[in-house]
């Protein structure tokens, strides 16, 4: 079986500048926070980051308080172009919008996701009646289906996906717990590369298949240690 552990330096040296980047997490919850820190520390440039908000930047009112998730690669100026579906958290999207410094591409939160299940499973796109009417048309084609309109929103996938996951195998079949899942298993599926990042890994077989969700036939590299997740 091909060994897929990794430090998290070396599972995230092949992300170069300009590469398209999808990271699980909703305001840091469920986030690789490890990968995350490797990825600042390689010090990339110009990437084009898909997730479903703009991480959480540092609380200037609480002493040693870090940004979160995303919003650790916004703040070390690593990001270009951000394909999310909820920034206002993170002042530092609106300061770069306004600075012509960060493209901001806004999606709504189920059409996010739909998109990107899309490419996981290999479609063309899918159908949704969210935005029919709205400035989230311009520039797409509209179809009527039994006489509604919907837009035709196509997949959307990334060089690389940053996932994380509560338990795995050294396989890489995974599972996260309670709201870490939000993104994570759907990013799994819909990049080049898949680096997972886990709380524990266990031996293929110690558990019963059915205890994890997410098969690790996605997944390329595996790194230990992620911290458990807090609030």
């Amino acid at each position: 079986m091909i060994n897929k552990l990794r430090t998290a330096e070396e599972a995230v040296a092949e992300i170069q500048n300009g590469a398209s980047v999808m990271v699980g997490g909703f305001l840091g919850t469920g986030t690789p926070e490890i990968l995350i820190d490797a990825l600042v520390k390689k010090g990339v440039k110009h990437l084009t980051v898909i997730a479903n908000d703009g991480g959480l930047p540092a609380n200037p009112e609480k002493e040693n308080s870090r940004a979160r998730g995303v919003g650790k690669l916004l703040e070390a100026g690593m990001v270009d172009h951000i394909i999310a579906s909820h920034v206002g958290m993170n002042p530092l999207v609106g300061k770069g919008m306004n600075e012509g410094t960060l493209e901001c591409t806004l999606i709504p939160q189920g059409t996010l996701a739909e998109r990107i299940r899309a490419a996981g499973a290999g479609l063309g796109g899918v159908l949704t009646p969210t935005g029919v009417g709205t400035l989230v048309a311009e520039g797409k084609d509209t179809l009527n289906v039994d006489g509604k309109d919907y837009l035709l929103e196509k997949p959307l996938k990334a060089d690389f996906a940053l996932v994380r996951a509560s338990e795995c195998d050294s396989f890489g079949n995974f599972r996260c717990s309670l709201a870490t899942k939000n993104f994570n298993p759907l990013i799994a599926t819909a990049a080049d590369k898949v680096i997972l990042a886990s709380e524990r890994i266990r031996e293929v077989g110690e558990k019963e298949p059915d205890t994890y969700t997410t098969a690790g036939i996605y997944v390329d590299y595996i790194v230990g240690g992620e911290q458990p997740w807090q609030i």
